[in-house]
């Protein structure tokens, strides 16, 4: 590819929501550090510098080499990358009297520039800084203000290179899109060639390359990433893609029978192990959170490697990776601080032996999703919630037993096929049911009742970093109430979650 964008992340929090809105254009880019500029810049057309939580005018401020870069290549400084380019190229950055944060208007916007075309003036912008550029570089040209902004973008004479103290990858920044096509497209000549169609014909042509004649095993879990990537496999090399559907018996209610039937309609060379009782016997006793992921991790490893040793000579591991997965791990400030464990085919030890192929680590979700489609994968499928590693262990909170699950089960099913039939399902991002470790009275037929209390959880999101709590009816919550403790011996009260994330999280463990 030839025609790629390079986004240099100095930490922002929106650096991933830049690489998402170019990718909308039909543009292939790369998140790279700031301090780990690739050395051959060749198939580049364009660079991006990323906002970032600290200020220029620190000691320890991210000090990239642009030399190879800065008048060679079109650069755009967005927020903090406009801050570091009048900073360090003879301009002037200082603390704004008052924090530019939130909605602006750019009430100037000068006529006949490029980057501007199609962008009029007191359209809205969203701002995200402490410091501004109180003098441009060397060389610099006003090219818009705000209020509180006279430096809301410029550009500097003799270079392709522009700035802009507002943050175009928000969808608060109205014009924003137009933005980056004009200053990606219109300016810098980038082709918009970044298409599923194409990703699925050169993605296939790797693997061809890459595994030759080699066995692959997989693990699928029955979600959407492992689904494509072994779509994708499958259309490479075909017979020689072993996939492996582990029962760990935390699975939705009869998800394992139900996944199995969906798969062997797709060709694919599936086998259904159903491990369930070892996953239970290995959960025994196990109340927190952490020791029960690594215990599920375990449990998963050993029978992966049992399946695994009796396929004859199998070469490659292939994992479902997608690109955030892949920018963290190389982020800024290295991997971030462990909420959670992550319970993945990744956590595979050397002893395995096998090499990795992920087809999927250069996908954001929504393109892994556009993929799949161009593949002919079944849309019910395609938009299936996301559903955690561990299943329904981290839903149930405290020891989990063979009758927790049962029970979680029954509930689940209830909430789940009610959102169907309401015509809610597609409207939610993610939805759940948690068993909480408390007992609440109740009376049913004049008897008094000491049973479990479940909380029902759907948030709605786009890549599950933040997340709101659905609204949903609450004719829609009283039916689905009613059926639960009507229905699912054991449950007496149901509650509903109405947290965003932050400051929760999705799940509950």
């Amino acid at each position: 590819m030839q025609n790629n964008v390079l986004i240099l992340d100095f930490g922002s929090q929106y650096t991933q929501l830049i690489a998402r809105r170019v990718r909308e254009l039909n543009i292939y880019c790369e998140i790279h550090p700031y301090n780990k500029v690739p050395n051959d810049l060749s198939s580049f057309k364009a660079v991006i510098l990323s906002g970032s939580p600290s200020s220029v005018r620190t000691k320890d401020a991210p000090h990239p080499d642009l030399s190879s870069i800065k008048g060679k290549v079109p650069l755009l400084g967005v927020c903090y990358g406009a801050q570091y380019l009048a900073h360090f190229f003879e301009g002037e950055v200082a603390p704004s009297n008052i924090r530019e944060y939130g909605r602006a208007k750019l009430s100037m916007i000068k006529e006949g520039e490029a980057l501007f075309q199609n962008i009029s003036e007191n359209t809205q912008v969203w701002m995200s800084h402490s410091d501004t550029i109180k003098e441009l570089p060397k060389g610099g040209v006003r090219l818009a203000s705000t209020a509180d902004v006279v430096n809301a973008a410029y550009r500097i004479d003799g270079e392709h290179t522009y700035a802009i103290q507002f943050h175009p990858e928000v969808y608060h920044t109205k014009d924003g899109k137009q933005l980056l096509e004009n200053f990606l497209v219109h300016m810098a000549g980038v082709e918009q060639s970044w298409t599923p169609a194409a990703f699925v014909d050169t993605t296939v042509a790797d693997l061809q390359k890459k595994i030759g004649d080699e066995k692959v095993v997989l693990g699928l879990s029955g979600g959407v990433d492992s689904t494509v990537a072994a779509i994708l496999l499958h259309k490479a090399i075909g017979k020689n893609l072993y996939c492996i559907f582990v029962n760990n018996g935390l699975l939705r209610k009869n998800e394992f029978s139900e996944v199995l039937l969906q798969y062997e309609g797709m060709g694919l060379n599936v086998k259904g192990v159903d491990a369930s009782t070892r996953f239970l016997d290995a959960l025994k006793d196990k109340p927190d959170p952490e020791e029960k992921r690594k215990a599920i991790g375990n449990a998963f490893i050993e029978v992966f490697d049992d399946e695994a040793h009796a396929i004859k000579d199998v070469t490659f591991l292939a994992q479902g990776t997608i690109y955030p997965d892949v920018i963290e791990s190389v982020s800024v400030n290295g991997p971030s601080v462990t909420i959670k464990s992550h319970h993945n085919v990744g956590g595979l030890p050397d002893f395995m032996k096998l090499k990795i192929v992920e087809p999927l680590r250069m996908l954001f979700k929504d393109e892994v999703r556009r993929v799949g489609a161009e593949m002919g994968i079944d849309k019910l499928l395609l938009g299936r919630h996301p559903f955690p590693g561990p299943g329904l262990a981290i839903r149930i909170l405290g020891d989990v037993t063979a009758e927790k699950v049962r029970i979680l089960q029954e509930v689940d099913a209830i909430f789940i096929n009610g959102l169907r039939a309401w015509d809610l399902y597609d409207k939610v991002w993610q939805a759940g049911a948690m068993l909480l470790p408390v007992n609440s009275v109740g009376v049913m037929g004049d008897e008094r009742t000491y049973e479990k209390v479940v909380a029902l959880r759907a948030v709605e999101s786009t890549d599950g970093m933040t997340a709101d709590w659905v609204n949903l009816p609450y004719e829609f919550l009283q039916e689905t109430s009613n059926h639960i403790i009507n229905r699912v011996k054991g449950v007496n009260r149901v509650v509903y979650d109405i947290s965003s994330k932050p400051p929760a999280t999705i799940e509950w463990e």
